[in-house]
């Protein structure tokens, strides 16, 4: 995976729009990062090639995500399935923090997208795997 243009609530410059905005969401989609970018009340999805992160982080009374992306956790409400996840995005959303993470595994359904295979599960039914 390449690394981030811009880290989770970080001022950014839109270059297609040229506003500013903070980063309010990442998440792996068709082998690249897409950033949520709020901007004047409204969430933009944008590329790594639309958006320059300012380093300036935003001040807000936001706790931060308790996973981080790539993170191995668990979903506390499965039984059956294989136990341990990897965090594919992170969503702020109304203030609360949501995960996506792999639902089914690639194996089992290949003829899948991994938009398809992805759960979008808020922070309360994640556990973070110890090694």
């Amino acid at each position: 995976m390449p690394p981030l243009e811009a880290n989770l609530l970080e001022r950014v410059y839109i270059g297609t729009t040229r506003t500013f905005g903070y980063c309010c969401g990442i998440r792996w989609k068709r082998d690249r990062w897409i950033y949520a970018i709020a901007c004047a009340g409204d969430i933009i999805h944008t590329t790594e090639h639309e958006i320059i992160g300012t380093g300036e982080m935003q001040l807000a009374a936001i706790e931060k995500p308790a996973f981080l992306l790539g993170e191995r956790v668990m979903l506390l409400s499965d039984d059956q399935r294989t136990k341990q996840r990897l965090i594919l995005g992170i969503q702020l959303l109304n203030r609360s923090w949501f995960y996506y993470v792999e639902w089914i595994p690639p194996a089992l359904e290949e003829a899948t997208t991994l938009d398809d295979r992805l759960a979008f599960v808020p922070q309360k039914d994640l556990v973070r795997v110890l090694f």
